[in-house]
């Protein structure tokens, strides 16, 4: 079962945190969060998925930066979100999607348990321009079923836009 907006809301604090949380981005069954002013983008031609890849950190002015199709930029969410007891649910709105940008790439679904900054996969259809402090995802909470263990691993406890950590699961399998 998804939570409605106000069950999120009667949460807050003690089952579900959203910091800062505005009752302006509460939705009847989600949460809207915010584009942090940092991206980051890969500097390489190629990206090796068994390396740790170098990136270049940009700022997105008040002006807004133009994104260039057929390049992903790493963004992060200025809300910290967590729970120990729903999934979190990452989606785009309809709005940005209408305007060819991809929020999430195929990473929306988080794990109980996990804290932190949403890392946001964009992937603009064309030249698109973005704005810090828009209103350019939602989140919801879906009820787990049975027993299950607090998420832990890699990306846990996010404070900053996270770059693909695979290439450590890569060599750990060496």
């Amino acid at each position: 079962m998804i939570l409605s907006g106000k069950e999120i809301q009667s949460k807050l604090g003690h089952e579900i945190i959203i910091e800062p949380f505005s009752i302006n981005q509460l939705n009847p069954n989600s949460y809207n969060l915010t584009l942090h002013n940092e991206l980051l983008i890969y500097t390489n031609s190629i990206i090796d998925m068994k390396h740790e890849n170098k990136t270049e950190k940009l700022v997105i002015p008040k002006t807004g930066i133009v994104l260039q199709p057929g390049r992903v930029y790493l963004a992060r969410t200025v809300e910290y979100t967590s729970s120990d007891y729903y999934v979190p649910i990452l989606e785009g709105r309809s709005s940005i999607a209408r305007l060819g940008l991809f929020v999430h790439v195929s990473a929306g679904l988080g794990n109980v348990g996990s804290s932190g900054y949403w890392t946001l996969e964009l992937v603009a259809t064309q030249q698109v321009r973005i704005y810090p402090d828009i209103q350019i995802c939602q989140i919801y909470f879906q009820e787990i079923v049975g027993t299950y263990e607090l998420y832990s691993t890699k990306y846990k406890a996010s404070t900053d836009t996270q770059p693909s950590y695979l290439y450590k699961e890569l060599q750990e399998k060496k």
